[in-house]
């Protein structure tokens, strides 16, 4: 086990400790949430802005934020996976019931699928 992968294990407990002694946890938008402090951009998924480009992109994104906050109102498992090109942990998000979060989202049509690498396609018409 290379150190890197050691320092993102213990990463991945406390922040999974953190959620599960129901620490303050904040959704930011429908795939960045806030854990004590720590900006954690959820993998797998893109959601819409809240300040979108049209006012379809800005109530998709209040409905795919709001549902969040749902999926993560009892016990979650974050489990982190380094960083992005902005400084935010990446992570995969579970709900109380083991679920992912992205495909939660992503199968009610309040996210898509994303890579991290791909071009994002846009929400308006």
């Amino acid at each position: 086990m290379t150190r890197a992968s050691i320092i993102a294990a213990i990463a991945a407990i406390t922040l999974a400790t953190s959620a599960a002694a129901q620490s303050p946890l904040r959704v930011i938008d429908g795939d960045t949430i806030e854990v004590r402090g720590r900006i954690v951009r959820i993998i797998g998924l893109d959601a819409p802005e809240i300040h979108g480009r049209c006012p379809e992109e800005t109530r998709l994104a209040i409905a795919a934020r709001d549902r969040l906050a749902q999926l993560l109102a009892g016990r979650s498992e974050i489990r982190t996976r380094g960083r992005d090109r902005y400084g935010r942990t990446l992570g995969r998000v579970l709900d109380a019931n083991g679920r992912d979060v992205a495909q939660v989202l992503i199968s009610e049509g309040l996210a898509r699928p994303y890579d991290g690498r791909s071009r994002r396609q846009g929400w308006c018409s």
